[in-house]
């Protein structure tokens, strides 16, 4: 009986290279070139479809400055109607400085007229070779009418 278990033993123990599994064989790392493609395509097209997307929140940021920046003015043109019965016609004489972004990527200008009534018209046409190049003018009064509507 121990000759039996001693000779299956052995037979378990010492099988010949045929019976290993290939897969038990370990392979070198490191990855394979298709592999890499694969990932490179991958972040290839999940870069087409982000890259747009965030142009477009880009230029609604940009256009939200401006929008902030007109609505300022428009309130200043209020105070500078209170103490002056007129309204300014410069952001110099409203005391209002232009913010970098708005003033690098649109044209900001104030027209007024001495009435009766008064009134302004605060524009921001954006300067052609910019990304806001593609964008629609801005505009808002004296009675806080803002156009395009659908931009506000």
């Amino acid at each position: 009986m121990n000759l039996v278990l001693a000779t299956e033993c052995i037979r378990r123990t010492f099988r010949p290279m045929s019976m290993v599994r290939r897969s038990s064989r370990r392979r070198a790392g490191g990855f394979t070139l298709i592999e890499l493609m694969i990932t490179v395509a991958i972040v290839a097209l999940l870069a087409a479809i982000a890259f747009p997307s965030y142009q477009s929140h880009v230029r609604k940021g940009y256009r939200a400055a401006a929008q902030s920046f007109l609505m300022d003015v428009a309130q200043k043109q209020t105070q500078f109607l209170i103490d002056n019965r007129a309204y300014g016609a410069t952001t110099a004489a409203l005391g209002v400085t232009t913010p970098t972004d708005v003033n690098n990527l649109y044209t900001v200008s104030i027209a007024v007229t001495a009435g009766p009534p008064p009134t302004f018209t605060v524009t921001a046409t954006p300067k052609a070779g910019t990304v806001q190049a593609s964008d629609s003018v801005l505009t808002i009064n004296q009675a806080g009418q803002k156009t395009p509507t659908d931009k506000w």
